[in-house]
């Protein structure tokens, strides 16, 4: 009687563990993108890879490591930067940079990155960081601090696009 209990116990035991079924892990989704059509496209979470890279981009922004920031920049990059700048390729993109660390000294401190990522009309695959920086520069003896949002665009683990918003920080005395 003992053997016929264990035995039934095995089976059961056995079949419980093959007849597990496998469960699609469900995306989290955090909004919307809306289409040229007005259609709404869902907006899911992203992978943190994504962050990371980004995260990288502004360490590289800040230790002036214009070699890094070309190795991560897409072969067709682009940027658009908050004062209707648009910088086609990534020698424009060192050149602007270059310029602008040696005039302005940026400084980023990082505040927040958010990914995000959705399925265009295409069919693409589309990964997006959105991040939040205060931003501190010297223009002729005077520092001026800045908010930015950046949402950049990656493909295929490189830097393939970014817009830049931003706007002036209220003084100590403004707060």
């Amino acid at each position: 009687m003992k053997k016929h209990i264990f035995l039934t116990l095995v089976a059961v035991f056995t079949l419980s563990c093959t007849n597990t079924q496998k469960q699609e892990p469900v995306q989290s989704q955090i909004g919307f993108e809306v289409a040229e059509d007005g259609t709404k496209i869902p907006l899911y979470a992203g992978a943190l890879s994504t962050v990371e890279l980004w995260e990288k981009y502004i360490k590289a922004h800040n230790d002036r490591d214009l070699d890094a920031i070309r190795e991560m920049n897409a072969e067709n990059f682009k940027a658009y930067g908050p004062n209707g700048e648009i910088i086609d390729g990534t020698d424009a993109h060192i050149e602007f940079l270059a310029t602008w660390f040696e005039a302005a000294n940026p400084v980023w401190k990082s505040n927040y990155f958010i990914a995000n990522e959705f399925t265009n009309q295409k069919d693409k695959l589309r990964k997006w960081v959105t991040s939040g920086h205060d931003v501190s520069m010297s223009v002729e003896d005077e520092t001026i601090e800045v908010g930015q949002v950046h949402d950049a665009l990656i493909l295929d683990g490189k830097i393939q696009m970014f817009y830049v918003y931003e706007i002036a920080k209220a003084s100590s005395e403004e707060e």
